[in-house]
């Protein structure tokens, strides 16, 4: 218990912080313009504003604030010291968050370009990256005992990785409550992890995340008062993507890489769907639509609140599913991980999440090659030449198939009549 009372402290300031900080930033809000008003694309019917990044981030500068308190005045553990294969520098990743947090506030006001938030998040993570927050090697899973030392491509992976944990909440950001408690899962998860392999200053950034989400899902569960906006939402990925880099030593195994992933395998599975149905529709990768999760389960019939909770579910048992496999043998690891992959696989297919809800259209009022939705008329003429042309080309590869083509056809027919 004793060593359990700096965490309860650490996520009980990050709790209240963020608690009293959310009116503070519905002002800022208020004043700066940082209002989603309703529109086509949007779930909300009223404005909201926007800033609840901040208040979050509030409340994880307030525990660090206690953390050294107590550190200093009440004799508990430093949790600043990272694994010994590892070199940090805390206070430089500590700006790569300020980096991400002030991209997301600027946009959520003054609506960045797409290139230019992007901008942002990069630099924030080459800020990390040249904070020492790297895996420098890997286990090298076919030869058992041996390491992949990746060099300074170590840097570039680290960037990518990064910004795109930092991306996936961002991208599923679009129900009251849903990137906010997806976070708080998954960072009480990591925190297990943390705990588990003595990784202080992770399980500190984990547990502070999971009260900052805590105290924010008051305000931003259905109905909202307030949103996340970018400033939250890329807050909470970049967040998740550090936790996760911080859990595992500059050698990783593949299991410590995978977990992580499998914690936040939703917003995973959903930017992953969003990139193949706007690919096989031709459309740019940022275009956005009502493809996602949150959409397709409230064209289910779904309402808000138990479309989150349905997603809520989903990532709980995925987060279980990491828990035990971070606990047994390699055998049972491949065979729970091969479950989880095929539950998750059968209700993206039940929810439709790769079809495209985007088409190309020409329409010969205007002459112009539109993008059209469901709710289009052309829609429905796009979709069913696609499908003729894909069944063209099933045609087309029958043929060129052995014993496939069109010989084969008659032989058969040949066979019945005899």
């Amino acid at each position: 218990m004793e060593h359990a009372m700096p965490y309860l402290f650490v996520a009980a300031a990050a709790f209240l912080a963020t608690y009293l900080c959310v009116p503070i930033a519905k002002r800022l809000a208020q004043r700066w313009g940082a209002i989603d008003y309703p529109s086509k694309r949007r779930i909300n019917t009223t404005p909201i504003p926007r800033l609840g990044g901040l208040a979050v981030f509030a409340g994880l500068c307030c525990a660090l604030i206690v953390e050294i308190a107590g550190i200093k005045l009440l004799g508990w553990p430093p949790i600043l010291i990272p694994h010994p294969s590892m070199s940090i520098n805390y206070p430089l990743l500590g700006v790569a968050f300020l980096i991400v947090v002030a991209t997301g506030a600027v946009d959520d006001v003054r609506s960045l370009s797409p290139k230019k938030k992007l901008l942002g998040q990069v630099l924030a993570a080459c800020v990390a990256a040249s904070a020492g927050l790297l895996i420098g090697r890997v286990v090298n899973p076919l030869v058992p005992g041996t390491e992949i030392d990746l060099g300074l491509i170590a840097y570039p992976i680290t960037v990518i990785y990064l910004v795109a944990f930092t991306n996936i909440i961002n991208l599923i950001d679009g129900l009251d409550g849903l990137a906010a408690g997806i976070s708080g899962i998954a960072s009480l998860s990591m925190f297990s992890f943390a705990v588990l392999s003595g990784r202080l200053d992770a399980a500190t950034l984990s547990i502070a995340l999971f009260g900052a989400c805590l105290a924010f899902l008051r305000y931003n569960f259905h109905p909202a008062t307030i949103f996340l906006g970018d400033s939250g939402s890329l807050l909470l990925g970049f967040g998740l993507g550090t936790i996760s880099l911080l859990n595992v030593s500059r050698t990783a195994a593949l299991t410590s890489l995978i977990i992580p992933l499998i914690v936040a395998g939703v917003p995973i599975l959903d930017t992953l769907s969003a990139i193949v149905r706007r690919r096989r529709a031709h459309v740019s990768i940022g275009q956005a639509d009502k493809g996602h999760i949150h959409h397709r389960l409230i064209q289910e019939g779904y309402d808000q609140r138990q479309a989150v909770l349905l997603i809520y579910g989903w990532c709980l048992l995925l987060s279980l599913g990491a828990v035990i496999i971070n606990q047994v043998s390699v055998g049972p690891r491949i065979v729970i991980f091969l479950v989880l992959l095929a539950c998750s696989a059968l209700f993206a297919t039940r929810l439709h999440l790769f079809e495209p809800v985007l088409r190309h259209h020409y329409n010969p009022k205007t002459k112009r090659d539109e993008i059209v939705t469901p709710e289009d008329p052309g829609f429905a003429d796009e979709k069913r030449a696609a499908a003729e042309a894909h069944e063209e080309r099933i045609e087309r590869l029958g043929e060129l198939l052995p014993g496939k083509g069109p010989h084969r056809s008659r032989d058969a027919h040949a066979r019945e009549d005899d």
